[in-house]
């Protein structure tokens, strides 16, 4: 086993940080822009063009603080801290089929009134700690299919199936996809990887059109996304009517766009500008060179993130950092896929940017854990092992430590 860390803390990465507070800033500067004209005039928003900013500042703030105190504490506290949110998180999930109150056509939510919370977005960051702690501890057994990746593969299975009991497909695909990264990330055989993916795939597909075969009403409105996606403009007053207004958005912003709160398709004309759709009114208002500036200064962000998880000495870390970027990746293109036209819409948030409680909660508490990590690198000279300490720490610990990808 490793022994406990000692010794004084390195800084956080400062450029990552920085980074996270560039972006969150941009995303309260267009949740108000995509939100104030709707707001303004809207009894259920009291008439305040700031409501859903104020609310939004809210839950930045508090992200903010979870943020820089798990930011403070050792990464290596959640290898076996990650109980004390694993298992509540879990029995959210459990309770929402049941419980929960029905919101864009899936039981997703718990809470009262306009108040709640989404138990599937903490759900991504419970999954991402429990299987870095599972695959450090499985070792060299990981590599085997029955003792390793299977064991791996009925946990994310099981959240999977709650999530999709709400159901959000949306959600489960991010939640599968995150999960494949921190599986191959960890060292599995990707052979393994390639034949199971198939399988499930399969098996799934089965599944749903058993589903869809014996009673079709509550998969009409997902085919309907997906042949919205294949001809856009088949309904455009109907199912497509989203995407349309979207592709009408980046198209009048043109080449350098029509200015910050000039945007007419937020203007009514496009549901949730402020959520799922705001990356439209970004191209909107700053047109292909706004929205291509905003996208290299994300895939920096990204690739800084990746840096850092990849310095970590521990792979514990590195596994967790690698999931937790990778998280913030295939949300990313998701949302903007569905914005763009590129994939079917599913409705997930842009993670720093979408106005959304939970979802900016669990992306700063990430942010935090990865900064935490970021500090390990980052160490003073004198605190780190000696050249002795590490052949000896090498020794001491189990295969996978030498068999993971990114090492």
């Amino acid at each position: 086993m490793n022994k406990p860390q000692t010794g004084p803390k390195g800084r956080p990465d400062f450029l990552l940080l920085v980074m996270t507070l560039v972006l969150v800033g941009f995303g309260l500067v267009m949740v108000f822009s995509a939100s104030s004209n709707i707001a303004v005039i809207d009894k259920r928003y009291n008439f305040d063009a700031l409501y859903f900013t104020k609310r939004q500042i809210v839950w930045v703030g508090l992200g903010t603080v979870i943020m820089l105190v798990l930011m403070n504490i050792r990464y290596q506290f959640f290898k076996k801290g990650f109980i004390l949110y694993f298992i509540p998180v879990l029995i959210l999930l459990a309770l929402v089929p049941f419980i929960g109150s029905e919101r864009y056509g899936a039981k997703s939510w718990l809470g009262y009134g306009s108040l709640g919370i989404q138990p599937t977005e903490f759900a991504k960051l419970a999954l991402i700690l429990y299987l870095g702690r599972l695959i450090t501890k499985k070792g060299e057994k990981f590599r085997d299919f029955k003792r390793g990746l299977l064991p791996v593969m009925i946990v994310v299975g099981f959240i999977c199936g709650l999530i999709m009991l709400q159901p959000d497909m949306g959600s489960a695909i991010i939640v599968a996809a995150c999960a494949a990264v921190v599986i191959i990330a960890g060292g599995s055989n990707l052979r393994q990887v390639f034949f199971s993916g198939v399988v499930v795939s399969t098996v799934v597909a089965v599944i749903i059109s058993l589903a869809y075969a014996l009673d079709p009403d509550p998969w009409e409105y997902r085919i309907n996304r997906f042949i919205s996606f294949m001809d856009p403009f088949h309904d455009p007053l109907g199912s497509s009517y989203q995407l349309v207004n979207s592709l009408y958005a980046l198209g009048h912003g043109g080449f350098l766009g029509v200015g910050l709160g000039h945007g007419i398709q937020k203007l009514h004309y496009l549901p949730l500008a402020y959520n799922d759709f705001i990356f439209a009114v970004i191209g909107e208002e700053f047109g292909f060179l706004g929205g291509a500036l905003f996208l290299l200064f994300y895939l920096a962000f990204l690739w800084r993130g990746l840096i850092v998880a990849l310095r970590c000495p521990d792979i514990y870390g590195t596994i967790i950092g690698v999931g937790i970027i990778g998280l913030f990746a295939i949300q990313a293109i998701i949302n903007i896929g569905g914005v763009i036209g590129a994939i079917p819409v599913t409705g997930v948030t842009l993670p720093f940017i979408s106005y959304g409680g939970s979802s900016m909660l669990v992306t700063l508490a990430s942010m935090g854990v990865l900064l935490s990590i970021s500090r390990e690198a980052n160490k003073p000279a004198q605190s780190k092992p000696s050249r002795f300490d590490r052949q000896q720490t090498t020794r001491e610990q189990p295969a996978p430590y030498r068999g993971g990808y990114f090492q």
